[in-house]
């Protein structure tokens, strides 16, 4: 969850280890089903506790998907119950509990034909759905995913990750102050046919951005991760996993057009462009399943 003032995201994401540590163990002694049912109780206590979140998914449902005062109360709790059930499917999954879930595959030819040539690809997700529960899935394709994130985000998961035997899941690249190593991991990483994913919807307080209309209001989106993957000349590919129904997730995949242009400024942006239909596109239709719990959008205009 993202802690965060009103304005920007700080780059480290809010959640207490000792309760991942009770849906591990959780999980592990008892299944899925049992931390579903202590996720029920844990959001009506977490609702008062976490006010700033609990006032962004207030605004959100009221303002940007007009919703009633009741009808708002109760995509609070359901926002946040989505949220827990994502980290306890994710940490099932890793366990090795693949199997207890289904998936369903929205992926077009030219996608499965893109990544299962020795291309280096960039994958640009959002903090929606529940990507990582997709990583057994992008392993069938032999290739190292690699993730970036700022290093205070990652230093804040990396207990939980070796607390649950997945740190080896995917190769972290970590953005760390003012240095670009990171890019030229990136580089070499795509030079070696590998995946890069990149959240493309969190700008941090000093980020370059670009003000677009999503979801009826101006909102502002990085422009790191889109110029990055223009400059790289790789192809481009969105990508989300939206929960449809108990233990049931769908992989969607959408490969970028952007190559078909030449000048990389007009790429970044069509990027962009193109990122923000497509996300929006998502959540309209699962609205409770987005996780960005600060004032995303500009609600003062």
């Amino acid at each position: 969850m993202a802690h965060n003032d009103d304005k920007g995201w700080s780059g480290k994401s809010r959640g207490g280890f000792l309760g991942y540590l009770i849906f591990v163990k959780l999980i592990r002694s008892f299944g899925v089903r049992v931390a579903y049912i202590l996720l029920s109780f844990v959001v009506v206590y977490f609702i008062p506790f976490a006010p700033s979140a609990t006032r962004s998914v207030w605004k959100f449902s009221r303002i940007i998907l007009g919703k009633g005062r009741c009808a708002s109360f109760f995509f609070i709790y359901k926002n946040f119950y989505s949220f827990g059930r994502a980290i306890i499917d994710k940490i099932a999954v890793n366990q090795g509990k693949y199997n207890q879930y289904s998936f369903d595959f929205s992926e077009p030819e030219d996608v499965k034909n893109l990544l299962n040539s020795r291309q280096g690809v960039v994958i640009i997700g959002a903090h929606f759905g529940n990507w990582e529960v997709g990583a057994p899935f992008f392993g069938k394709y032999g290739k190292k995913m690699n993730i970036v994130m700022m290093n205070r985000e990652f230093e804040g998961i990396r207990r939980i990750l070796e607390l649950n035997r997945s740190l080896d899941a995917f190769n972290v690249i970590t953005i760390e102050g003012d240095s670009l190593e990171y890019i030229f991991k990136i580089r070499d990483a795509l030079a070696r046919g590998e995946y890069v994913s990149l959240q493309g919807d969190r700008i941090s307080r000093s980020e370059k951005h670009l003000k677009k209309t999503f979801m009826g209001k101006s909102a502002s989106f990085p422009l790191g991760p889109f110029v990055l993957a223009a400059r790289m000349n790789v192809p481009v590919v969105f990508y989300f996993a939206e929960h449809i129904g108990f233990k049931r997730y769908k992989f969607d995949f959408v490969l970028s057009a952007y190559n078909n242009l030449n000048q990389n400024k007009q790429r970044e942006r069509f990027l962009v462009d193109e990122y923000v239909n497509v996300l929006e596109d998502r959540v309209k239709r699962y609205p409770e399943q987005w996780y960005n719990f600060y004032d995303f959008w500009d609600y003062e205009r």
